[in-house]
């Protein structure tokens, strides 16, 4: 490690250095430490010398105190984490740097922070290398990114509006919202209004410019006199009471009343009081300054008090007891789980605009304790077992027949089912026993359920194989132990090489016997030769080779040679050694395979071998070599009789109960064997002795000895009896009481098949699951509000309207009051609490009221409308009638202001049904299907094609266009109508042509069959295989011809497999088959198998019958599901005004429900494979719902703002709650209806149970200049680049624009507003600029956003297209005008001149080329001939026209385009010149024979499916 060193000390050229510091060393922990570091003296070169040559003055401590870390410190010190600072571009950080001009995605920057270590404890400053010991100081800056200045972007102008002024000067005004905010110091927004006088017309008169306003109601008080004047109210009440001559009784029955009405003024949850509000009128000049109020003339002001009802807070109880806790049992694995409550009660609700009550309930996660709770019964879950290993579900293999086929094998799908039990209840020792757990509710079980599927394996069949037959034995005793009967027979073996697995065939025989004469039971077998020894003990020449010989028996094994003494045996063999000059040969080769097994009158066994020569004699005296015949021997082999004998057995049974075993099988009470047997059987089977290609023969002809067992033992599988589990606990019943409908709700239990019986075992229950009725309930809790009646109406106090006109008069606007209570259903009282839960939105308490004046008009109600004489025809009416002196007043004889009748026509019952929407798909019956298991369809067992029906939906219509029940127009709420559903066209081939020749006339070859193409597929049909260039496809196969007799042999057919119900082209119902095997054809018959190619082709028989495979490849699809729910009436531009809100969940209403369509899908459990029917397009269908008229309550629109008796100031607006009618899907508006019709619908409004029918407004005095509303929050915009979300979150914005009536009031308008607010999601937007037509040197440039709408601001001004193309200086030169890239330019026939700094100098005329015409004197002259600029000449009479001007430049001093083009022209000729002189020159060359290819190729035709082949 390289210490760097520091100077501290310079004296006489002499340098101090010093080392670093030390560890800190001590005995104890803290400050108390030590370290050290290394000073020494350095001469300049680098060379130590003696400390004396430094100055010792100056020379540092070699030793300082420290602080020493212990382990412990760490729960002491910590490092502290600053705040990052801002983040500051690299570009300034270094110092000197540029910035990029341009942002795009951001500029790169480092933002910093403090770091330091600290005491946990207070916060105080400590030493870094105590941090340091425990952990790397944290790092102290971080790369960060400066996001791109983003400017305010604002939409386009709004129409202009009206001028604010009739007559006079006036302003008109236009605005634009914000749609994006400025952010990262992008620009401000600009102005949101722009401002234009107007005026309409002169005035007439004088213009008004006074304006009566009124204020904002103040707060609601109480009088202060309220003693007062309810002293004043007693005196007037006695007086009153003294003049009355009531008896005593009927003064106790008033003041009973009276206290009745204190008990309840409006319940005792509402401490209702009655205060009053004022407001202040003032006059307003139009300039916005207030004057005296006389200068506004009006005859009655308006009035500037009024009742109301003083504000109340709300108030509760304490809290109470916490409950107890909801877990009532202890559990020591999962502490909690548990929830207690506890609750308070309203004493006071608030009242008008009162602070809102708390939370009435809250809760706290509880536990009980294990010593005074039970524990807890776990429940874990339980599984069945897996069911048997099916490869049919994946290989579309549907039909309930073929559960048993044992055929298929591969790859295949195991499941279960899973259940919760309780883990405490006693478990079941084995699933012998016929108690299981009861299964209970899946939502008591924790943790993931185990899985319900596997994939398995089922090996596929292994057929037997067994290796050639060996070479035929020696004639040995059948029985080498009973030696008497003298028969022999000659014996050869076959060995198994795979044992079979599964399949149905069993091995073939593997022994065969041939009788003979004189057997031996023992021989000698010839090991090896030795090696060769010359004759008379020469070193080369004939010799011998003296055999080594071992006695075997007629198994083969090794024996004692004395066994073999009446063996003959064998004689050595000679052989030769070739000697220096002799010819060498090889050594013989292994006698062949015999030619034949058994010899005949015309066949022969023969064995050959050879030998070759190695090398020619050489020089004289060496021995020649042979001629060819003496390298080749041949020798009689097999020279037996062709009478082949074996033991041909059959298949054995079926294992069967072996009384004389003591285990009986049984499935409760053995123990089961490790392969799942319980008891020992026996299985049988036939043996007879069969001669070769003749049959069954006696007994006799087969040894005796090699006879196969007719009996084996066998294990009998347990018989397995079918176990389930108790039924489960029923369900519980609904706990809300039932709707409108008449269906009962049910209770279920269900019980579980544990194991599935087998191997004869008792069967399952059939019942599996029971259902019962629920007991219906008599009482349905519910609760509702009780109103009382309306109290007298409270006016104003006295003392607060004594200096009003007419306040000698008790009359005018007031307040009344009522009460209001809490029922049960059945009448019963409740708690105020139930009702605020589980009831309607609560009665209003309030209400005004009017007690009418003496100068009042007074009507009575209106009565009930009369009744129509016929169904749309005549008018109803329905009255009223003046009351008291209103009989006798003038005023109240205005039937316009008092209409005293109201007529109407009678209302008509006439519908009429109209189409909705489009068509829906195309839909096949339901019952073209055939069911099949799991659910799951394979498209060639579905029918996807044929005729189908689709479905519009029908709407019912009364005759004011209103929507009803589609039953009142007689119809089912669809329009039928049959549709084709084209079906799939397979590729179709030709049938294969004849097998052209071998292509060897002897031996092995090849040939070649065809087919070729018919017609294409379509409509997804099974494709074609794959085609060569001529739409052909071949199929080419070994043959051999004339050099050998082979035959084909078949088997007997198999069983029947696979039977399929459904008939298609491809995949089919059944079949059988049989084995084809090529034999080697002997004069005895067939006698070897050999391989297939030789074996001609076309005489191969059938290996399959009267049935097709079924395939799979093809797709494999899940059935169709049941059809969604029909939406609720959810109108999708109510959902779209939420979605803006907070309720994003209405998103998905949006996009599903709003279309009002039936959906129902199905899925793709297999893709096809290989040449197999590909899946159709189609993976859901649709049809339209019934279209049902959907009530709902909707608002009207608000109002003028009215200020009742004045021009301008605080107002009130209006709106009203009516029952609407729509179809639901939000494309069509929505009509008012009769209230009546919304009476089982909730009283909500856009989802809201808060009714809102009246708000405070503001109406502007002439001149007044104010700001808009708000408008409504955007929608949420990221921060993009190229649709890239930067990740800096997402904004949305609204604004406030400024409206002036008054041009001279312009200076004393507001600010206008913005706010903005992050917000979750939101989309890109991209801004590009756009650009019109030249118009003239200037054109139309804007700015448009992604979606089209066309903005101010967000596009990069750098890139902004020029709007104007304008010259700059301007064109002044004679013949000069202005291009459009800008800059000055000629006029045809002249070419720019121009100066050094790039300007325009003047306009030459372009020389011009002068072609005379026919006829001219001087044509064969062509003349060049400059013009004076200022004075062209005119051309000759006759010549106009005829004078052309070659102008290779144009006015901006660039070569024009048909110079490029004459140019790439005259190139072109001289290539096709130079082209044409080379071929003309090149000799040719002699063309060559063409040779005739001798090949037969056999004549095909292609058809591509065309109409005009």
């Amino acid at each position: 490690m390289a210490v760097k060193l520091s100077v501290v000390c310079l004296m006489a050229s002499i340098v101090c250095f010093l080392g670093p510091w030390g560890r800190c060393m001590g005995s104890e922990c803290g400050p108390g430490g030590s370290q050290s570091r290394a000073v020494w003296c350095s001469h300049p070169d680098g060379w130590t010398t003696l400390h004396t040559n430094c100055d010792q003055a100056g020379r540092p401590d070699n030793q300082q105190g420290c602080f020493r870390v212990c382990d412990w410190h760490k729960d002491l010190y910590g490092w502290q984490l600053g705040a990052w600072n801002q983040c500051v571009p690299v570009a300034m950080r270094n110092g000197g740097g540029q910035r990029p001009a341009v942002c795009s995605r951001g500029e790169e920057g480092i933002q910093t922070r403090e770091v330091g270590c600290v005491q946990k404890a207070d916060g105080e400053p400590a030493e870094d290398a105590i941090c340091e010991y425990f952990e790397p100081r944290p790092r102290q800056e971080q790369a960060c990114l400066i996001p791109c200045p983003r400017d305010c972007v604002v939409s386009e102008f709004t129409p202009w509006t009206l001028c604010s002024k009739t007559c006079g000067m006036g302003l008109r005004n236009r605005v634009r919202n914000v749609l994006a905010p400025p952010l990262f110091g992008g620009s401000a927004c600009p102005n949101l209004t722009e401002f234009q006088t107007c005026q309409v017309g002169p005035c007439e008169g004088e213009e008004s410019l006074y304006s009566l306003r009124v204020g904002p109601w103040g707060p609601c008080s109480v009088p202060n006199s309220r003693q007062a004047r309810q002293t004043d109210k007693a005196l007037k009440e006695n007086k009153k009471r003294s003049k009355d001559k009531a008896s005593a009784p009927n003064r106790k029955r008033i003041k009973a009343k009276k206290k009745n009405r204190q008990n309840r003024p409006g319940g005792k949850f509402w401490d209702l009081q009655v205060g009053y509000q004022t407001r202040e009128v003032s006059c307003q000049h139009k300039s916005g300054n207030m004057e005296a109020l006389s200068m506004c003339s009006q005859e009655m002001l308006p009035v500037t008090f009024q009742a109301c009802v003083v504000p109340r807070d709300c108030d509760v109880t304490e809290w109470s007891e916490w409950s107890a806790c909801s877990k009532e049992c202890y559990d020591p694995n999962t502490p909690g789980g548990g929830q207690r409550t506890r609750t308070r009660r309203v004493s006071q609700f608030p009242l008008s605009g009162g602070a809102e009550c708390p939370e009435l309930e809250e809760s706290e996660p509880c536990s009980p304790q294990a010593d005074t709770a039970p524990t807890c019964t776990l429940n874990t879950w339980k599984t069945t077992e897996w069911t048997e290993c099916r490869v049919d579900a994946l290989l579309s293999q549907q039909d309930r027949r073929r559960g048993n086929q044992t055929g298929l094998c591969g790859g295949g799908i195991q499941t279960r089912e899973v259940y919760c039990v309780q883990a405490g209840a006693e478990m079941p020792l084995n699933l012998r026993t016929k108690e299981a757990l009861r299964p209970v509710d899946s939502e008591l079980c924790q943790g993931i359920p185990p899985n319900t599927t596997q994939l398995c394996h089922i090996n596929c069949p292994v057929e037997c194989e067994v290796s050639p037959w060996s070479a035929w034995g020696p004639c040995t005793f059948e029985n080498c132990q009973d030696q008497a009967t003298k028969k022999g027979f000659k014996l050869r073996k076959r060995r198994i090489i795979n044992e079979p697995t599964g399949g149905m065939g069993n091995c073939p025989h593997l022994v065969e016997a041939i009788p003979c004469d004189d057997p031996s039971c023992f021989e000698w077998l010839v090991v090896k030769l030795e090696e060769c020894v010359p004759d008379n003990d020469r070193e080369c020449g004939p010799g011998t080779q003296i055999p080594q010989v071992q006695c075997v028996n007629s198994e083969g094994l090794f024996v004692e040679k004395q066994l073999c003494r009446d063996a003959i045996l064998p004689m050595p063999t000679i052989c030769e050694v070739p000697c220096p000059k002799d010819c060498a040969l090889s050594p013989w080769t292994q006698w062949s395979p015999c030619s034949h097994t058994c010899s005949g009158k015309n066949a022969e066994g023969k064995q050959t071998r050879v030998r070759s020569i190695l090398a020619y004699n050489a020089g004289e005296g060496g021995v020649q070599c042979p001629n060819a015949s003496a390298l080749q021997e041949v020798r009689i082999c097999n020279d037996h009789p062709c009478t082949v004998y074996h033991w041909q057995t059959g298949p054995w049974g079926q294992c069967i109960e072996d009384s004389s075993f003591p285990y009986t099988n049984v499935s409760v009470g053995v123990t089961r064997t490790d392969d799942g047997s319980c008891a020992v059987g026996m299985q049988t089977r036939k043996v007879i002795c069969v001669r070769v290609n003749v049959g069954q023969v006696p007994p006799k002809k087969c040894p005796e000895s090699l006879r196969p067992d007719t009996v084996r033992p066998c294990l009998l599988p347990c018989r397995k009896d079918c176990i389930v589990s108790p039924y489960s606990e029923w369900s519980p019943c609904p706990s809300t009481c039932p709707g409108g409908g008449n269906s009962k709700k049910k209770q279920v239990r269900k019980r579980i098949i544990i194991q599935v019986p087998a191997n004869g075992g008792q069967d399952c229950p059939e019942v599996l699951v029971q259902e019962r009725d629920c007991e219906a309930r008599s009482v349905c809790p519910g609760y509702r509000w009780k109103t009382h009646k309306w109290r007298r109406c409270q006016l104003v106090p006295w003392s607060v309207r004594q200096d009003s006109p007419g306040a000698q008069e008790t009359c005018g606007p007031g307040l009344q009051f009522r009460a209001i209570s809490c029922r049960k259903q059945d009448g019963g009282q409740a708690d105020i609490e139930a009702c605020l839960k589980s009831a309607s939105p609560m009665p209003p308490l309030t209400q005004q009221c009017h007690l009418p004046c003496q100068e009042d008009c007074q009507l009575s109600s209106w009565s009930k409308f009369s009744s129509c004489t016929a169904n749309c025809v005549g008018v109803r009416t329905r009255k009223r009638s003046l009351m008291g002196k209103s009989k006798k007043r003038d005023q109240c004889k205005n039937n316009q202001k008092y209409p005293l009748s109201e007529t109407q026509y009678c209302p008509c019952k006439k519908y009429n049904a109209q189409p909705v929407g489009n068509w829906s798909d195309c839909i096949l019956p339901d019952n073209s299907r055939v069911e099949g298991q799991l659910g799951m369809k394979v498209q060639g067992d579905v029918k996807e094609c044929g005729q189908g029906y689709r479905y519009q939906a029908m709407a019912c219509y009364d005759q004011d266009s209103r929507l009803v029940e589609t039953s009142r127009c007689n119809s089912h709420g669809y329009i039928e109508e049959a549709c084709i559903i084209p079906c799939p066209s397979d590729c179709k081939l030709s049938e294969w042509s004849n097998w052209s020749r071998c292509s060897k006339s002897c031996g092995s070859g090849v040939k070649v069959r065809s087919k070729w193409l018919r017609e294409k597929p379509y409509n997804g049909g099974r494709p074609c295989p794959k085609l060569d260039h001529v739409n052909q496809v071949y199929e080419v196969v070994p043959c051999l011809s004339d050099c050998g007799q082979y035959v084909w042999v078949a088997e007997p057919w198999s069983v029947w497999k696979i039977s399929n119900v459904d008939l298609r082209s491809n995949c089919g119902e059944g079949v059988q088959t049989r084995k084809i095997r090529c034999m080697l054809n002997t004069i005895d018959g067939p006698s070897e198998q050999v391989e297939d190619y030789l074996c001609d082709p076309e005489e191969m028989p059938l290996g399959a019958r009267n049935s097709q495979l079924p395939c799979p490849g093809d797709c494999v699809l899940s059935d169709w599901g049941s059809w969604s729910p029909c939406p609720l009436c959810t109108r999708s531009s109510l959902c779209y005004d939420i979605l803006l809100s907070k309720h994003r969940f209405c998103s998905a209403l949006v996009s599903y429900y709003a279309l009002g369509k039936l959906w129902r899908r199905r899925t793709v459990v297999q893709a096809p494979q290989g040449d197999g029917r590909p899946c159709p397009y189609q993976m859901e269908q649709w049809k339209p719902c019934p279209v049902q008229p959907c009530y709902s309550w909707r608002y009207s629109a608000w109002s003028v703002c009215r200020s009742e008796g004045a021009r301008c100031g605080h107002g009130m607006r209006f709106r009203n709650v009516s029952c609407f009618v729509s179809d639901g899907s939000g494309q069509q508006d929505s009509g008012l209806v009769d209230d009546e019709l919304c009476a089982d619908v909730e009283l909500l409004v856009d989802g809201d149970a808060q009714i809102i029918l009246q708000e405070a407004c503001i109406i502007p005095c002439p001149g007044d200049c104010y700001l808009t509303d708000w408008t409504v929050w955007s929608p949420c915009q990221l921060n993009c680049v190229n649709g890239d979300d930067l990740g800096f979150g997402s904004v949305q914005v609204r604004s406030r624009a400024v409206l002036a009536q008054d041009p001279e009031n312009l200076l004393q308008c507001p600010e206008q507003e913005l706010e903005a607010r992050p917000c979750t999601g939101g989309q890109c937007f991209e801004y590009k600029w756009r650009s019109g037509p030249w118009r003239g040197s200037s054109r139309q440039v804007w700015c448009e956003r992604s979606d089209g709408l066309n903005v101010t601001g967000g596009c990069l001004q750098s890139s902004k297209p020029m709007a104007d193309r304008s010259c700059h200086p301007p064109c002044t030169k004679p013949r000069s005008f202005c291009t459009e890239a800008g800059v000055c330019g000629c006029e045809e026939g002249f070419t720019e001149v121009m100066t050094s700094d790039g300007l325009l100098d003047q306009c030459t005329v372009i020389p011009m080329l002068e072609i005379p015409t026919t006829g001219d004197n001087r044509a064969d002259v062509k003349t060049i001939r400059g013009f004076n600029p200022t004075q062209p000449a005119a051309s000759a009479p006759g010549r106009a026209g005829r004078t052309w001007f070659l102008q290779p430049f144009g006015p901006d001093g660039k070569l024009k385009t048909w110079v490029y083009g004459v140019a790439a022209g005259v190139f072109v000729l001289l290539v096709f010149i130079i082209s044409m002189t080379y071929l003309a020159c090149k000799k040719p060359k002699k063309p060559p024979r063409r040779q005739m290819n001798n090949r037969l190729k056999p004549l095909t035709l292609a058809y591509d499916g065309d109409a005009d082949m």
